[in-house]
């Protein structure tokens, strides 16, 4: 056992944040914490690593326990450049490997038969030892593999930290967290400024990472990769749930209905012992049998009346008309941005047709131009070349990624009201009860309420305005949990067609019929949800790696329905996963075999013997390209 929370309470001031909580993490234990903004879970984390005590109950931990927790820029030198901060986490097997180099120097200055060359070579063979054990020959292997991992193959090694972005420090930290190795590794919105490749490679690491995993994160498909336990902060208590979180889901809903009803058995049964003591206290011949009811009543535990879920939305995008079928056709559009010197083409020959009725989603690197095409198509930025044309009784709603088309020095509800005229008040505060803003909240100007109301109320704006055409730019940034689940549930209900771009991957698994990826040179089409799409990427990856032809990927059927990978993406992935880890192998072997030979060609015996000399340089020769050719294989496959 890592750590044991036993009846753990905390409070600042008179506000109550955390009360009996208990908490299990085992050696291997992946556990997601979830719960509302503001809810404790900061506080919990920073209990968890010492940072913090609680007012009362008790937290053990391990002695043997090491920790690492994920801050944004945490620990980082920013003078240092990347791969020194990286070669920093190995510095006891740097240091040992320094001691190896002087050894080296001295054995090639001493006769080789004296006892002293005998004493320093044992010596040099146990440092050798300990560094092979330590995988001293496996530090750049692993240097690369989590750098690649985390989206840095294209940035040089030798750039200075302090150049870099915010995103890339916090995926830098991560790089050196993971790394470090600890037994339990707690990460805080680890997924934030990670693409879907990023994403994809740190899921399959966790998964196989020697270590406990505690993870707070609002993103639904990475809990559902990643975690086996959901703890559930709510009301100031800590509720455990076995499995992941479409799991938790299930079984919350369970546990409530449960509680709900035992709640209501109890308040029955309190209702009739009242009831009854109230008729028979007064009367004589019942008087005795009324006050043994008015003990059992006191002694009753009262149950405190269940959370039957946080205020849910209740969004509903509804249409006036219906549009052609042949909805949108753009025509090898491409598209730059920034002005005269600066300027930058984002992509060009984008072709793409959208049928009505189409869910479909748009993906891609960041800084492809995902957000500026969504401007694009409503002309509200101009294109290089190219064309695109809605279809008749086409109407737009248009959802911008930070809100900014709402006004900052309106009130919430003369935000809404002076857009829709036409309608009473009633039906504008309808609409934002519907989102949950109500009370003195609609008297707030925009620029002073939460990102995530900000975003409610851009909702309520589309559902008053009942386009048939949906335009979503990043539609469940600043939203939680259960805001994300409403707006899933309204927009699969949704009649007309929703183009959007979302890195919510739970989103994308639920809402679209398609997935276009975005590329510099146009686009690539795929029918099916985001699970189907990755088993599509999987199975070219995989082709690839065999050197068959790209057309063979027509042929293969695609039977990859929701969760559940098939057979032939299973297969792929195994295949490259066996691969990558036979070249790790290959590359620390060749790495050894290297550096043993570099030792013997400081040997006296070997370096004034010419033709000993010109072997082992032959065989250098060989061994370096043979590792530059697996370092090559490594990196495409990892990539």
């Amino acid at each position: 056992m890592l750590v044991t929370i036993d009846g753990l309470n905390k409070s600042f001031g008179d506000k109550t944040v955390l009360t009996n909580i208990n908490l299990k993490i085992e050696e291997k234990s992946r556990i997601g914490l979830i719960g509302a903004n503001g809810a404790g879970k900061s506080t919990l984390l920073n209990i968890l690593c010492g940072r913090l005590e609680g007012d009362s109950g008790s937290v053990y931990r391990a002695f043997t326990m090491s920790l690492g927790f994920l801050e944004q820029n945490s620990g980082l030198q920013r003078e240092s450049t990347i791969y020194n901060e990286m070669l920093s986490v190995f510095a006891p097997l740097l240091e040992l490997q320094e001691e190896m180099h002087a050894l080296e120097q001295q054995l090639s200055g001493i006769d080789t038969q004296s006892e002293a060359y005998e004493r320093l070579t044992v010596s040099y063979a146990n440092k050798q030892t300990a560094f092979e054990q330590g995988g001293g020959y496996l530090i750049e292997v692993k240097i690369k593999t989590i750098l690649n991992g985390m989206g840095f193959q294209s940035v040089p090694l030798d750039t200075q930290i302090q150049t870099l972005s915010g995103g890339e420090k916090t995926r830098l930290a991560m790089a050196r967290l993971l790394l470090e190795e600890p037994n339990l590794l707690i990460l805080d919105e680890p997924t934030n400024h990670l693409d879907f490749k990023t994403l994809m490679w740190l899921e399959e690491y966790l998964g196989t990472y020697n270590g406990a995993i505690v993870v707070v994160s609002h993103d639904r498909y990475f809990l559902d990769k990643v975690v086996s336990e959901i703890y559930e902060l709510e009301r100031n208590t800590l509720t455990g749930y076995p499995g992941n979180y479409s799991k938790f889901l299930i079984l919350k809903q369970e546990r409530v209905a449960r509680l709900q009803k035992e709640y209501e058995q109890q308040q029955l049964h309190i209702a009739e012992l009242q009831e009854y003591i109230d008729k028979n206290m007064a009367r004589a011949s019942t008087s005795n049998s009324a006050k043994g009811r008015l003990k059992a009543l006191e002694k009753i535990e009262v149950m405190e009346r269940p959370s039957t879920a946080i205020k849910r939305m209740n969004l509903r995008f509804e249409t006036d008309k219906v549009p052609y079928k042949e909805l949108l056709k753009i025509n090898n559009m491409a598209l730059s941005v920034g002005e005269k010197e600066s300027r930058k083409q984002l992509f060009q020959h984008l072709n793409l047709e959208v049928t009505r009725g189409e869910r479909v989603a748009i993906i891609g690197t960041n800084g492809i131009g995902k957000s500026s095409l969504l401007k694009a198509i409503q002309g509200m930025i101009p294109i290089d070349s190219g064309s695109y044309a809605w279809g008749q009784n086409a109407s737009i709603g248009y959802y911008e990624q930070e809100n900014g088309n709402l006004h900052p020095e309106k009130t919430v509800l003369d935000e809404l009201w002076d857009r829709h005229l036409t309608y009473n008040e009633v039906v504008i505060r309808t609409a934002l009860g519907n989102v949950l803003l109500t009370g003195d909240n609609v008297y707030k100007k925009v620029k002073v309420i939460s990102g995530g109301e900000r975003a409610k109320l851009a909702f309520a704006v589309l559902m008053l305005e009942r386009a048939n055409v949906l335009i979503l730019d990043e539609p469940t940034n600043h939203l939680d949990l259960a805001a994300k689940e409403d707006l899933e549930q309204a927009l699969l209900g949704f009649e007309g067609t929703l183009l959007f771009v979302s890195h919510d991957r739970y989103l994308l698994n639920r809402v679209p019929t398609r997935i276009v990826e975005l590329h510099n040179d146009g686009i690539k089409s795929y029918n099916g949800n985001y699970d189907a799409y990755v088993s599509e990427v999987t199975k070219e990856k995989q082709l690839k790696v065999e050197g068959q032809p790209a057309e063979i990927l027509k042929q293969i059927p695609n039977k990859h329905e929701g969760y559940y990978k098939s057979k032939e993406q299973k297969s792929a992935e195994a295949r490259i996963k066996n691969r990558i880890k036979e070249l790790e192998r290959l590359i620390a072997d060749t790495e050894a075999e290297i550096a043993e030979h570099e030792h013997e060609m400081t040997l006296e015996n070997v370096y004034t013997d010419y033709l000993a000399m010109q072997q082992h340089c032959a065989e250098l020769e060989v061994k370096r390209a043979a590792l530059s050719k697996y370092y090559d294989e490594w990196a495409e496959l990892s990539s």
